[in-house]
């Protein structure tokens, strides 16, 4: 097994690796999170096994974990895609990577909506995936492989919520930015996955490129970058209703 997840603040490679390592503990992991891993590609054949794992952002897959994603072919592959979203709905991201990994050569055996903290508004779905749902998701991998077992290389198509007609996702206004504690390491740059921030000028932000993922602020050593507290507390209000019930995995098998 190949497990691929595009994580930027560790929730969506948390929920995957619980998930994958259940199936199987010698599984590989490919990171396509990194920006300088976006020319990389991969081809799997029949015999291999591919668990893809992204975030949800507005209800959608991260374009750039998309564009990186459509480098990975497979061969009637078998494919177990994973959506994580921070307990408030993952709308079409589901159905967008079905697609996504269906037209490169992939056979969808199994399907996972499963809660990480929020990345932007962490007082949400904070600590998850707990260990509530390291046991839901580790029972959903049992499942997954007793199908394997019993089906082999024939699988029902797996129908999963989603509108064909993606959600317009425009980013969100949440732009992280360097304060006074930031010594330009260029830590934060090395590790943007959009190549957001100038590795010259580490304090600033190319907002155009900037996808609001929180890698930066995750990574920074100096605790130097953030955003707008007070849009941050508006959005936080906003989000409360949507946001504060408990939302649980979801297995589509």
């Amino acid at each position: 097994m190949h497990i691929v997840y595009f994580s930027p603040t560790g929730g969506t490679r948390k929920a995957a690796y619980i998930i994958g390592k259940e199936i199987d503990p010698q599984a590989t992991e490919i990171d396509i999170t990194d920006h300088t891993r976006q020319q990389n590609s991969y081809e799997l054949n029949g015999e291999d096994t591919l668990l893809v794992a992204v975030p949800v952002y507005g209800g959608r897959v991260p374009s750039v974990a998309i564009d990186r994603l459509k480098r990975i072919t497979g061969h009637n592959t078998p494919a177990i895609l994973v959506v994580v979203y921070g307990n408030r709905d993952y709308d079409d991201a589901l159905l967008e990577l079905k697609t996504t990994m269906e037209s490169n050569g992939f056979q969808t055996v199994a399907c996972i909506a499963c809660i990480a903290e929020h990345s932007i508004m962490r007082v949400y779905a904070k600590g998850r995936p707990d260990s509530d749902d390291e046991t839901i998701l580790k029972n959903f991998s049992e499942q997954i492989k007793l199908v394997q077992l019993k089906n082999g290389e024939s699988f029902t198509e797996i129908q999963v919520k989603g509108n064909a007609d993606y959600k317009i996702y425009n980013g969100v206004p949440l732009k992280p930015r360097a304060g006074k504690k930031c010594t330009q390491c260029g830590k934060c740059a090395a590790l943007c996955p959009t190549n957001a921030i100038p590795q010259e000028n580490p304090r600033m932000t190319d907002e155009s490129k900037c996808i609001s993922c929180m890698r930066c602020i995750a990574v920074c050593p100096q605790n130097a970058r953030k955003i707008n507290p007070l849009k941050l507390f508006l959005s936080i209000r906003a989000f409360k209703e949507k946001c504060e019930t408990r939302k649980e995995p979801e297995l589509f098998i």
